[in-house]
């Protein structure tokens, strides 16, 4: 595999699943006293950041430090995007300095895809306009099975601003690969003009699906994106749409909340439902780092790592022993 730009580039819930597989190795690193291993060293990856991010971009960084590779951050305030620079003449910039990887977050739906046509680096979708980010939805699987165990038929209700999420684009990929049945609640301001080729089903009552589902999944009001009046009021919202506290209460005992960051504490959740047991809010933010580690690996271990002197660098026994099966 050459880039990662969509859910669909895994080929399905086997590569997914390999995905899955490989994070459990990096969890293991991750706990370890001192988090590190020599896997990527002497790879760069880049980050290439045109949109605001704390947890893709800091876990992206920590990913790559923890695996040893170098790491070289962009920033498009002290850039010379200021300047005027295209997105393509930045991409052959960065690329010319030699990196390995490049990591993009883009406002415009198909950027991290024109610079994978552009560089020779492997490319990773860290969020493009209301496309995708498919490590959001690795993470997520890798929390849900964590808690659940399986997805084959479990329900996931994805509740909120779909219209402008690419996080729901890719989660329903995603959880739908793994067998899981996703349903979609939102008012029909807030949906897509189309739902053709969504497999997915629709609902307008949350209090009706809540005790239904396995995981209720809670989006973010993406006020920024919104170029028109699609709600009458974020009060209005809250009161039919936001998981309040005596609507929580209509969850399976085992039913978890996600959300994918940052929160909306007020709106699309209640203050205290974001700090119950069932909240896997700061395990996905975890889980994150060593998902984002595995697709490190999985785009840049094919080409072995030497040190100094040209030796082959060695590898975990765990991380060893998956090479064979997971790398393409």
């Amino acid at each position: 595999m050459k880039h990662l730009l969509s859910i669909d580039d895994l080929g399905g819930a086997d590569g997914i699943a390999e995905v899955m597989k490989l994070t459990d190795a990096f969890v293991e690193v991750s706990r370890r006293p001192i988090p590190k291993v020599p896997t990527l060293r002497g790879k760069t990856v880049a980050s290439l950041f045109y949109e605001d991010s704390t947890r893709t971009r800091l876990s992206f960084e920590t990913a790559a430090k923890r695996m040893s590779a170098d790491v070289m951050s962009f920033s498009v305030g002290s850039s010379s995007v200021s300047k005027g620079e295209s997105l393509r003449d930045t991409a052959l910039t960065i690329e010319a300095m030699g990196v390995d990887a490049i990591v993009v977050r883009h406002r415009s739906s198909g950027a991290p895809h024109r610079v994978a046509s552009w560089v020779g680096a492997s490319v990773i979708n860290a969020g493009d306009g209301w496309h995708e980010h498919p490590t959001q939805a690795l993470l997520d699987v890798y929390t849900v099975l964590q808690r659940l165990d399986t997805l084959v038929g479990r329900h996931v209700a994805i509740v909120g601003d779909i219209k402008h999420s690419r996080v729901a684009r890719s989660n329903v990929a995603a959880f739908t690969a793994m067998g899981a049945t996703v349903t979609l609640v939102a008012p029909p301001t807030l949906l897509p003009p189309s739902l053709d080729g969504w497999p997915v089903e629709v609902s307008h009552d949350l209090d009706a699906v809540l005790p239904t589902v396995d995981v209720v999944y809670l989006l973010r009001m993406q006020r920024e994106r919104m170029t028109e009046a699609l709600l009458p009021s974020l009060r209005e919202y809250t009161a039919t749409y936001g998981l309040t506290r005596p609507r929580s209460r209509l969850l399976g005992p085992d039913a978890i909340v996600m959300h994918p960051g940052p929160m909306n504490r007020g709106v699309e959740i209640a203050p205290e439902v974001a700090d119950l047991p069932q909240s896997t809010i700061t395990e996905q933010v975890s889980h994150g780092v060593a998902v984002r580690m595995a697709v490190l690996f999985l785009l840049l271990a094919a080409r072995p790592a030497t040190d100094d002197t040209g030796e082959t660098l060695a590898m975990t026994p765990e991380l060893e022993a998956l090479v064979p099966e997971v790398v393409r």
